[in-house]
């Protein structure tokens, strides 16, 4: 078991270093600049179709199970967990305050790359027997290029199936039940089995009651969230401008050690903000477009507008709400790290109550990250085996969720984070390789569009 976790120790030091940031941030700019900055430019575009996109629409031509607002929800509900309170304070704790600024670069360029994924989602999905649309990196690398690549359709299936266990379920169930357990005594063996009984309850009615739990809970959760790191962030007004000018400062210069904060090079900056910010929002390692492509919408490049929001909001948003707060609180020089580090910023400014609202959140991110992992895993497990195999994966995933309230899971957190990264590598090659076919659909789209307003005008 030792000489297996050296191995994988080894592999992850590798998926997770140098050419791999390089590699996702290199897509991303590529892909920013390829599309002349629209995914920026285009966010209000982008906010005004996800408002218009809450109710499905009904024409003949239009595809989908789940409205476009609701698969937006969906790929939410995954990517807001434990990354956004857990994962903001670990960077924080191993490259200090500029992180925060590396894990901003990397939400900018990557709304480029989850806007390209989306429109291959859309474009290249199938009708599986069920009658149900079906995509993401394996159906567009297989019906996007060419039979010699089908090996990273595969690839890829295999790496999200496994991955999804680990990173999506038994990680943030025992996320969960840390929280609850620390925070208001309650067993993790209880904790594990009422989450079981919940994400049965959801997961038995598949995407569309995925969705539907998804369209409700995650505005709800978010909003719970950032009005909880406003406070603390009003609270502490008169120290924001100078956590934000350490933020920018820790950026290019290293941080020295103070307090029970170790100090840091720009280079742990840099590596841990990039590193965590794709954890968060997960731009680039291909699991949103599986839950886009299923959405009702007769335009890729509608979804891929609304799809960019994920990494906004996930990142510049949510992310930057609890960054922000751990630095205004100096609770980063605690020496305290993870849920911890967030929760005593909070506390610090709401005492009594901040811990309390952390782990609330924490407990319900994380809840919803399970729901929307099973998706995707389901999808990858879906390609490699067929429909059949879907009841059976769905029953294994209930029984996954106590299992990882109630483990220690060293070894899992680190197969799971290793195989998640590697979900990136085809995911990332694929989107290379389809960047002329993104490219065009997107100058036909905004070109139809500024026709459509000439015609209106003239009339």
């Amino acid at each position: 078991m030792e000489a297996l976790t050296n191995l994988i120790s080894a592999i992850n030091g590798v998926v997770w270093g140098v050419p791999m940031l390089v590699m996702i941030l290199g897509v991303g700019l590529f892909l920013t600049f390829g599309l002349k900055l629209m995914p920026i430019l285009k966010l209000g575009t982008g906010f005004k179709l996800l408002w218009t996109g809450r109710i499905p629409e009904k024409e003949e031509n239009v595809k989908g199970e789940i409205s476009p607002f609701n698969a937006l929800m969906t790929s939410l509900s995954a990517t807001i967990g434990t990354g956004n309170i857990a994962g903001v304070a670990t960077a924080i704790f191993l490259g200090g305050p500029g992180a925060l600024f590396w894990m901003w670069c990397t939400a900018l360029v990557g709304m480029a790359t989850k806007y390209a994924e989306a429109v291959c989602a859309v474009k290249f999905r199938e009708t599986d027997a069920n009658g149900n649309h079906v995509g993401g990196p394996m159906y567009y690398i297989k019906n996007g290029l060419s039979s010699k690549w089908s090996w990273l359709a595969t690839a890829f299936a295999i790496f999200g199936s496994i991955a999804g266990f680990g990173i999506g379920n038994t990680v943030q169930s025992n996320s969960v039940a840390s929280a609850i357990e620390s925070t208001f005594g309650v067993s993790p063996m209880i904790s594990g089995l009422v989450m079981m009984v919940l994400v049965g309850l959801v997961l038995m009615g598949g995407i569309k009651r995925i969705a539907d739990v998804a369209g409700k809970l995650v505005p709800l959760m978010a909003a719970f969230y950032i009005t909880a790191g406003l406070v603390v962030l009003m609270i502490n007004a008169a120290e924001v401008p100078a956590a934000v000018a350490l933020i920018f400062e820790s950026a290019f210069n290293p941080v020295a050690a103070q307090g029970g904060f170790a100090g840091a090079a720009v280079w742990a900056a840099i590596r841990f903000g990039v590193a965590r910010g794709v954890f968060s929002n997960e731009a680039g390692l291909g699991s949103a477009p599986i839950a886009h492509a299923a959405a009702q919408t007769k335009n890729p490049v509608a979804q891929g507008l609304v799809a960019m929001l994920g990494t906004f909001i996930d990142t510049l948003v949510v992310c930057s709400i609890t960054g922000l707060a751990i630095v205004v609180s100096g609770e980063w020089t605690s020496g305290a790290t993870g849920a911890a580090l967030t929760s005593a910023a909070f506390a610090s400014a709401l005492p009594g109550i901040g811990n309390y609202l952390v782990a609330i959140a924490l407990s319900i991110f994380a809840f919803t990250t399970i729901l929307g992992w099973s998706f995707y895993s389901e999808k990858c497990v879906q390609y490699l085996l067929g429909v059949k195999a879907v009841v059976p994966f769905r029953v294994l995933w209930i029984l996954a969720v106590p299992i990882g309230a109630t483990s220690s899971l060293e070894f899992i957190w680190l197969l799971a984070d290793t195989l998640n990264a590697m979900m990136a590598i085809p995911n990332l090659i694929a989107l290379m390789l389809l960047s002329p076919v993104v490219f065009k659909l997107t100058k036909e789209y905004f070109s139809n569009q500024q026709k459509g307003d000439e015609q209106t005008g003239e009339s």
